[in-house]
């Protein structure tokens, strides 16, 4: 990334250096003695480094690489007298005298903590608070090093473009006659199929099974007939009262001449 270099008060070269606020300002909080922060000089971005978890070999290699720069936190007795410096701004008298009596001995910064959790608006006016006073530190460590923050860049992902959909070809309207014409191909080539694999099944099944299944298809045939016979029959005209009258008296005739 190419930076700009000018020249300080002093003479030194300042260079531009896109600073990680956020994690620059954790750097600056937390001083733990086994807490080890860098900043480094070409990203801005911060590196922690915490004894007994990081290889001591990688511990040297960074503190001994130009590009990376130890980060110097504020000590426990400043941010101690910030607080300090921020309860007598507490307007509620009585969480006034609970944050003064949480600051007095050790833990004082936990006991401060929990006792903000319970006061929602007055703890986010605390954190702006020690924001401010974390930023003063943070500018004149920066200027001391002859680093002149500069916005960092923002990452944006690359959408790809979606690719547009291919047009739909034309409706074509198929006539009556020519759809009835491809439907029944279809349809013979669906019913030789399953000729075929009925035939296979019974190739396949021993006599006690070809005989169950030769009885199924006779009744299948024989229900199939009976249909057709019901509607041939009901569709068959109604003979007239002429043509039944004759039928009748003959039928008549023959009872009296059987019964003499």
């Amino acid at each position: 990334m190419p930076t700009t270099e000018n020249a300080s008060a002093g003479g030194t070269a300042v260079r531009d250096i896109p600073v990680d606020w956020e994690a620059l300002e954790d750097a600056f909080e937390n001083n733990a003695p086994e807490v080890h922060s860098y900043l480094h000089l070409g990203t801005g971005d911060v590196l922690r480094v915490v004894d007994g978890v990081a290889d001591p070999q990688m511990h040297a290699r960074i503190a001994a690489d130009p590009n990376y720069l130890r980060i110097d936190p504020v000590s426990s007795r400043e941010q101690y007298r910030w607080m300090e410096r921020y309860i007598p701004m507490v307007e509620d008298m009585d969480l006034q005298a609970k944050l003064s009596q949480a600051i007095d001995g050790k833990g004082a910064f936990r006991r401060f903590k929990d006792v903000l959790m319970s006061y929602g608006p007055e703890r986010e006016r605390w954190f702006a608070f020690r924001s401010e006073r974390l930023r003063i530190f943070m500018e004149a460590w920066l200027n001391a090093h002859a680093l002149n923050p500069v916005p960092r860049p923002l990452w944006v992902p690359e959408v790809p473009a979606r690719p547009e959909p291919p047009a739909a070809a034309p409706a074509v309207e198929v006539p009556a006659r020519e759809r009835e014409e491809v439907r029944e191909p279809r349809r013979g080539r669906s019913v030789e199929s399953l000729r075929k694999n009925l035939r296979d099944i019974a190739e396949a099944l021993g006599p006690r099974d070809l005989d169950t299944l030769t009885a199924f298809a006779e009744f299948l045939k024989a229900r199939r007939a009976a249909r057709s016979f019901a509607h041939h029959y009901a569709d068959a005209p109604a003979p007239s009262d002429e043509e039944a009258g004759p039928a009748s008296q003959e039928i008549a005739s023959e009872s009296r001449s059987d019964t003499a």
